[in-house]
């Protein structure tokens, strides 16, 4: 495969609105039988005798065959056991869809697996280097770990990926995702550290440039992918932007508070809607170990503008309302990668219809449940209902 190049992000990615702190994320009939047909000279108004009628064998019904119509809320769905691997061959009846604790119709249902029926098209892993948030003396460790995992199985990846590196002077996307891990080595060797213009020297101001960067990046992707068909696995290399607090971001007035409210309802619906699950890598920091943890504060569903806060928009919140999966610090981040993609093939894809909204942006806790003991399932953990028409 030839040579594969970092372009710069496409206008689309970049366009929003940049105003302030909250202007970071603006907004799947058996023929029927032959009859015999009457014979020539056939006496009018009698019955033509058929031949003998022989008798064959109705087809089965074809795997992961879709429920039809499909539900207006869609759901990919990955199924564990208690070591961790994926869970196939379950059907439609083993489903529960629990929406605010209330029961919902599973309307449509497809089964995904690498050993037979594979997601088309392919599930896609974007793979993102922040460079912007990982210190200095990180970037070459984080860059030769990338490496093994790009060269693992003799460079030969399990599915497409595609590079998008996040520097203080914006996001560089490869145009197309490769499985040619030698090709997309030659890219990773190109990079390297640089000394950043946004550092914790700048105090708050930095902070919130950061945020306000890292945010707006991932609501530009998000927005973008939202267009694009299939499953796509996002992997945040890096310990995420900062968890702000208040104080950090000053005085928060009421228009203020509704406008950050849009923003988070916003990216949620564009991920879903992209299907795109967000996950966290990261190598060992020396930041304060409490921080790690912290956006454990920030995973109560926000419902009223009143509710909204920087966290909530986290990179590891958002790996957990998604799905995904948050890994490390430690500096295993090669394993850390495989580990996000491994059940990447295998999941299962259901939908189904949302109760008539109240009022506009109502959040729906969500829940899918298997009846099977020792089970763990990964999928969205809610959405925001909209009136019909909105």
């Amino acid at each position: 495969m030839g040579h594969v190049d970092l372009a710069t992000i496409s206008h689309r990615y970049l366009v929003g609105v940049a105003v302030g702190l909250f202007a970071v994320i603006v907004r799947f009939n058996p023929g029927a039988a032959a009859q015999a047909s009457p014979a020539t000279g056939a006496e009018p108004g009698r019955r033509q005798e058929s031949s003998d009628p022989v008798l064959t064998n109705r087809p089965p019904p074809k795997p992961n065959s879709q429920l039809s119509p499909e539900g207006k809320i869609k759901l990919d769905v990955v199924v564990n056991d208690g070591a961790g691997k994926s869970v196939q061959g379950l059907q439609p009846w083993d489903f529960k869809i629990l929406d605010n604790g209330q029961p919902r119709k599973v309307m449509s249902f497809r089964a995904f697996s690498d050993a037979e029926v594979k997601p088309d098209p392919p599930v896609e892993v974007m793979l993102v280097i922040d460079m912007v948030n990982l210190p200095f003396q990180q970037v070459a460790f984080t860059r030769q770990e990338i490496a093994e995992f790009l060269q693992q199985d003799g460079g030969h990846l399990k599915q497409p990926v595609r590079l998008l590196l996040l520097t203080d002077a914006g996001m560089r996307v490869q145009p197309r995702a490769s499985i040619d891990g030698d090709a997309l080595l030659s890219v990773v060797n190109q990079i390297k550290g640089g000394v950043r213009t946004l550092d914790s020297a700048m105090g708050g101001e930095g902070l919130l440039e950061r945020f306000q960067r890292c945010s707006h990046q991932m609501t530009a992707i998000a927005e973008n992918e939202a267009r694009v068909p299939g499953r796509k696995l996002l992997i945040w290399v890096g310990p995420g932007w900062p968890m702000l607090n208040r104080p950090d971001l000053g005085y928060y007035s009421e228009k203020d508070q509704q406008r950050y409210f849009d923003g988070i309802v916003e990216l949620s619906t564009k991920l879903r809607e992209a299907r795109m699950v967000v996950s966290s890598v990261a190598p060992s920091t020396n930041a304060d170990a409490t921080y790690s943890i912290r956006y454990m504060d920030y995973l109560k569903p926000v419902r009223w503008p009143r509710e909204s806060d920087s966290g909530d928009l986290s990179l590891k919140v958002l790996a957990t309302q998604t799905g995904g999966r948050i890994l490390g610090p430690n500096n295993d981040v090669a394993n850390q990668i495989k580990k996000c993609i491994a059940d990447a093939n295998d999941f299962y894809r259901i939908s189904f219809d949302p109760p008539v909204a109240q009022h506009a942006d109502e959040y729906h806790d969500l829940k899918v449940v298997v009846d099977k003991p020792g089970l763990t399932v990964r999928t969205n953990s809610g959405y925001y209902n909209e009136p019909a028409g909105k």
